[in-house]
C-alpha cells in the first residue's frame, strides 16, 4: 500500500522544497495512484501517493493528528501536533484502537493510520513493537520539532534514507531520492558503491543498509529512525528476533507434537484472518508448494469467492500450472493462470530493472511482475506465502549440516587439504562443491540461499576486485548474535537478514506495486514468527540429510491443504534461463554485454566468453550469466541513461 517520500530540512526553508518533492513524488506513482499529496510546515515537507485498501473514502494522507481532538480535517494542519505519512497495513488496528480508545485517544476515521500515530503519542517508540504488520512510516511531531521514521520487523515494506549539507530524506523508493540529491545538496548521486557491486555478485541482490548508489542506504527492518532539523539521523534496532535452539533430534511424542501443530495452526489462522481485512477485493497467489496453498485455503473461509493466480513457462519442469490448478479446484476457488514466454521477458526486463531500484538477480522476479500484472485486473490485494521456509525451516540448504556432518569429524588441521582436494577436481564434477564446502566451517560456507559468484570467480570479472570484500562482512554479527543455537537456527537467522529482506521481499514489494497491487504475507507476522522460533530442530528436520523440511508446519496443515502438496518438493516459479540463454535470448544477452558502458567495472569480454562457454556446455553459468546482465541493464538504466524505460501511467480503478 502506497509510497511515502520526505524531507527534514536543515535550514527551516522547507516551503521551497514542496515542488521538488512533488516532483519526485511521480516516480513512484505506481505505489498509490488512487491519490496524490504533499504537506509542509518550515522544517519539513511529507508527500504521499495513496493506494486506498482500508477506509477506502477516508485516512487521506499526509494526516493530521492531535491527541486533543483526534484528526478533524478542518482547520490549519500546522497547528495539529502530529503528521503522519504510513506506507503498509497493521492488521490489528481495530484492536489497538479499542486499547488507544479507553487511554482518551480520538479517532475521526476508520483507517489503522490514526491507530498508528495515536499509539506513538501514548506509547513513544515503543509503539512499534505493538503493530501487527508492514509498515515503513513518518511522523513529525511539530511540538518536539522530531522526525520518527520506522520500519516493519521483517523488512516487508522498504524505506530508503539520504542525508546530505541541507537536510535528510526518505523514500518508498531509491529513484525518487536520486531525483532530490540537489535538494539535499549530493553532487554524486550516481557514484557507485564498488563493495556493495561486489556483495551484488556474491548474493544477487544488494544487502542492507547498503544501495548500489553511495548517497543512498536503507533504514533496516525492525529499525526506527530519530532526527532532528540540523543534526545526524540515530538509528535504534527495536526487533530483536531470537530462535530457540532446542538441537534434540528425538522425536516427539505423539501427543506433545499434536499439541505443537494445534498452536500452529492457530496462529496461522488468526493471522490470515487479520490479513483479509480490508475494504476492496483480496486474492491469493497461488503456486504448487504447501504455503501458498494453506494461505489460500485459509482465505477461502473468510472469502467464498477468492481469486488465485499462478504463473508458469510453456517447458516440462519448469511449471507449477497443473499442481497450482488442482489444488485451486481441491480447495474449491476460482484460478488464473499466465503463462510467460521468453521473449516477453527480454522485453520487460528494463521496465522490471527501472521498478527495482537496485538489480536484483532472481529469475523468478520477472514472472511474479507479469502475474501481478494480470491479479490488478481482477483484484486491489493479494495473499502470498513469503516467509514460510525461514521462520519453519523450508529451504533444503538447511539439511546441509545434516549431510556435511562426517566432516565435522575430520581434525581443523587436515580440513584444508579437503578445500585444496576440491580445486584440483574439474569445474562442474559431481562432489566438487560438497568437498569444498565440507572443509569450510558454517560461517565460512553459509551465506544464504543464492551463491553466486565466490572470490576466485570475482576476481577474474570484476575490474576493482578487493580481496577485503566478503559475504561475511554481511553475517558476521548476525552468526555471533547466534553463536550458541545450533546450525538449523543460525542459518535461519542469517537468512532473516540477508536473504529474506535483500531477495524475497525485494522482489515481492516491487514487482507487486510496481502493477499498484498490495501483497500480504501472513507467514510474516509477529505471532506466528513467536511460535515458529521456539521449535526444536526435530520439528523442523527430520528424517537424516534426505528428510523432510517444516515437518512442524506440514503436520499443522494435513488438514487444511490438500494432500497432494502436502509432502511434495518445494518448487517455486523456476525459470528455464539455462536453456534460453543457450537459445532463445543468446542474441539478447550478446548485444546487453556489446552495448554495455560498465567495461571499467565489469570485464566485459569475459562475460561474454562464459556467456559462450554456457551455449557450449556442458558447463552451467546461467545464474552468474544472469546476475551480470541484470547489472548491465541496471547500468544502462541508471548511470548510463542509455537505456530508455516507458514507464505506463496507471490506470487502474480506485476501488475493486
Amino acid at each position: 500500500m502506497c509510497g511515502l517520500l520526505g524531507l527534514l530540512t536543515s535550514g527551516a526553508d522547507a516551503p521551497a522544497r514542496t515542488e521538488a518533492i512533488a516532483a519526485a513524488l511521480r516516480c513512484q506513482r505506481h505505489r498509490g495512484p488512487d491519490e496524490s499529496g504533499t504537506w509542509h510546515d518550515d522544517d519539513v515537507v511529507l508527500g504521499f501517493n495513496r493506494l486506498s485498501i482500508i477506509d477506502v473514502a477516508g485516512s487521506h494522507q499526509p494526516l493530521h493528528w492531535d491527541p486533543s481532538g483526534g484528526h478533524t480535517g478542518g482547520g490549519d494542519p500546522r497547528e495539529w501536533r502530529y503528521t503522519i505519512a504510513f506506507n503498509g497495513e497493521v492488521y490489528n488496528y481495530l484492536e489497538l484502537r479499542a486499547e488507544l480508545a479507553e487511554l482518551g485517544a480520538e479517532f475521526a476515521t476508520e483507517g489503522d493510520t490514526e491507530a498508528v500515530v495515536a499509539a506513538y503519542h501514548h506509547w513513544g517508540p515503543e509503539a512499534v513493537s505493538r503493530l501487527r504488520g508492514m509498515f515503513a512510516f513518518a511522523i513529525w511531531d511539530s511540538e518536539q520539532r522530531t522526525l520518527f521514521v520506522a520500519r516493519d520487523p521483517f523488512g516487508i515494506k522498504p524505506l530508503f534514507l539520504s542525508t546530505g549539507p541541507t537536510g535528510v530524506a526518505f523514500a518508498s523508493e531509491k529513484k525518487s531520492l536520486l531525483e532530490l540529491a540537489p535538494q539535499l545538496g549530493i553532487d554524486s548521486s550516481d557514484e557507485l558503491d564498488p563493495a556493495a557491486l561486489q556483495h551484488y555478485l556474491i548474493l544477487q541482490y544488494v544487502p542492507e543498509p547498503e544501495t548500489l548508489h553511495r548517497a543512498i542506504g536503507r533504514v533496516e527492518s525492525g529499525t526506527y529512525v530519530t532526527v532532528r532539523p540540523g543534526e545526524t539521523p540515530v538509528a535504534t534496532r527495536y526487533f530483536h528476533p531470537q530462535f530457540i535452539s532446542l538441537p534434540s533430534h528425538a522425536p516427539a511424542s505423539p501427543q506433545a507434537e499434536a499439541i505443537v501443530h494445534a498452536e500452529i495452526t492457530e496462529v496461522i489462522r488468526d493471522s490470515v484472518a487479520k490479513h483479509m481485512r480490508a475494504d476492496v477485493t483480496v486474492g491469493a497467489f497461488l503456486s504448487g508448494g504447501i504455503d501458498s496453498t494453506a494461505i489460500a485455503a485459509l482465505a477461502k473461509e473468510h472469502n467464498p469467492d477468492l481469486i488465485t493466480f499462478t504463473t508458469g513457462f510453456e517447458r516440462e519442469g519448469y511449471s507449477e500450472v497443473d499442481v497450482a490448478a488442482e489444488s485451486a479446484a481441491a480447495i474449491g476457488v476460482k484460478h488464473v493462470v499466465r503463462t510467460v514466454k521468453p521473449d516477453e521477458m527480454m522485453e520487460a526486463l528494463p521496465l522490471i530493472t527501472w521498478y527495482l531500484d537496485d538489480p536484483v538477480a532472481d529469475p523468478a522476479l520477472v514472472p511474479l511482475w507479469f502475474i501481478a500484472r494480470e491479479a490488478r485486473q481482477h483484484v486491489k490485494v493479494v495473499l502470498s506465502g513469503e516467509g514460510a521456509d525461514e521462520l519453519f525451516g523450508g529451504y533444503t540448504i538447511y539439511r546441509e549440516p545434516l549431510s556435511l556432518a562426517p566432516f565435522e569429524k575430520v581434525p581443523g588441521a587436515l580440513r584444508p587439504l579437503l578445500g585444496r582436494a576440491s580445486r584440483r577436481l574439474p569445474e562442474g564434477m559431481r562432489g566438487k562443491d560438497l568437498l569444498r564446502r565440507g572443509s569450510l566451517d558454517l560461517e565460512e560456507r553459509y551465506y544464504g540461499n543464492a551463491r553466486i559468484f565466490r572470490d576466485d570467480q570475482l576476481h577474474s570479472i570484476l575490474r576493482q576486485y578487493d580481496p577485503r570484500v566478503s559475504h561475511t562482512d554481511v553475517t558476521a554479527a548476525h552468526y555471533a548474535e547466534s553463536e550458541k543455537w545450533d546450525p538449523v537456527a543460525r542459518m535461519q537467522h542469517v537468512d532473516l537478514f540477508t536473504w529474506l529482506r535483500g531477495d524475497i521481499l525485494v522482489k515481492a514489494d516491487k514487482m507487486t506495486m510496481a502493477n499498484s497491487l498490495e501483497l500480504r504475507v501472513p507467514f510474516l507476522d509477529p505471532e506466528v514468527f513467536r511460535v515458529a522460533s521456539a521449535l526444536p530442530l526435530s520439528q523442523k528436520i527430520t528424517g537424516g540429510s534426505n528428510g523432510t523440511t517444516k515437518y512442524a508446519l506440514r503436520g499443522a496443515l494435513a488438514s487444511i491443504v490438500p494432500a497432494h502438496v502436502l509432502n511434495r518438493r518445494k518448487l517455486g516459479f523456476p525459470v528455464p534461463i539455462r536453456h534460453w540463454l543457450r537459445d532463445e535470448m543468446y542474441s539478447w544477452a550478446r548485444d546487453i554485454i556489446r552495448d554495455s558502458g560498465a567495461g571499467h567495472l565489469v570485464d566485459l569480454p569475459a562475460v561474454q566468453a562464459m556467456l559462450d562457454a554456457h551455449r557450449e556446455g556442458p558447463v552451467d553459468h546461467s545464474r552468474r550469466i544472469w546476475t551480470l546482465l541484470v547489472f548491465l541493464i541496471w547500468y544502462g538504466v541508471f548511470v548510463e541513461r542509455r537505456i530508455r524505460v516507458d514507464v505506463p501511467e496507471p490506470t487502474y480503478p480506485v476501488q475493486i
